[in-house]
């Protein structure tokens, strides 16, 4: 546990739990690094098989801690080439801060109450699945600041929903609520409040740790590879991907539990080699 966030594995469900409610879960510089290397550990440890980003308090968050734009701030600088060149690189690494969910090789799954704001839909954004209460709402924040969103949500949003409507976001500063989100297909289900939500993340998360963690993460480079590619692109790195994870010993698993009526039982990921 650090001041940001904690984080619990078990039973192959790793819940990360943002722990600033008294701050709405804003993040502050340090919370980016913090949160990279929770995720990235997830990813190389190979024991966690999905992992659960929730929050604490009324607002999942309500995104970057506004006192990081006050003035004076190193990291803001641009006022010379020089500091240009300082000011892309530490934006590179913030925007690497949320690509490790993009990268893992488990999936991601989002629950959101309340405000998701500014960085937090960055986040949201960035996660395989989003869960949300009925009283959740989606904000580019950013242009209401004077900024154009830089972390992500401009490019990973208008894969998520209709052009217009990211652009109306990302224009205007409104709000998106739960149910229209779902309707558009950012969520994939509302629920009534934040135990009903977590409850809810939890059970797909369970049926998800419960499947072939080879075939999962399959899955998910599969699914990011026809994403970001046209489609005879991602059919050819299916056939080297399907070589490489093609597992006669995990079928044979899964089908003698189904047909035992019993769970399957599937070795982790192994760990990635330290060094590496």
């Amino acid at each position: 546990m650090n001041d940001y966030f904690r984080l619990d594995v078990a039973d192959g469900i790793a819940h990360l739990q943002l722990n600033r409610p008294e701050r709405m879960n804003t993040m502050a510089p340090a919370f980016f690094p913090a949160f990279r290397d929770a995720v990235q550990a997830l990813h190389d440890g190979g024991q966690a098989r999905v992992l659960v980003i929730s929050s604490t308090g009324k607002h999942f968050s309500a995104g970057m801690a506004l006192d990081t734009f006050a003035g004076g701030s190193p990291m803001l600088d641009t006022g010379s080439a020089r500091a240009r060149f300082a000011f892309q690189d530490a934006l590179r690494r913030l925007m690497a801060c949320f690509d490790v969910l993009d990268r893992a090789r488990l999936p991601v799954l989002a629950a959101i109450q309340g405000g998701c704001i500014g960085g937090a839909l960055d986040l949201a954004a960035a996660c395989d699945l989003r869960y949300c209460s009925a009283d959740a709402f989606f904000c580019i924040q950013e242009i209401n600041l004077g900024m154009a969103a830089d972390l992500g949500v401009l490019q990973r949003l208008p894969r998520l929903l209709p052009q217009g409507v990211v652009r109306e976001l990302a224009y205007t500063g409104e709000r998106l609520g739960a149910e229209r989100a779902l309707a558009l297909g950012l969520v994939n289900a509302v629920l009534p409040d934040i135990d009903a939500l977590v409850d809810h993340a939890m059970a797909v998360a369970r049926t998800i740790a419960a499947k072939s963690p080879l075939a999962i993460a399959g899955s998910k480079l599969a699914l990011n590879q026809a994403r970001d590619h046209g489609t005879a692109a991602a059919l050819e790195q299916m056939t080297l991907l399907q070589s490489a994870i093609f597992d006669a010993g995990e079928m044979a698993e899964a089908i003698h539990a189904r047909q035992d009526k019993r769970e399957p039982s599937f070795a982790p990921l192994p760990p990635i080699p330290d060094g590496l």
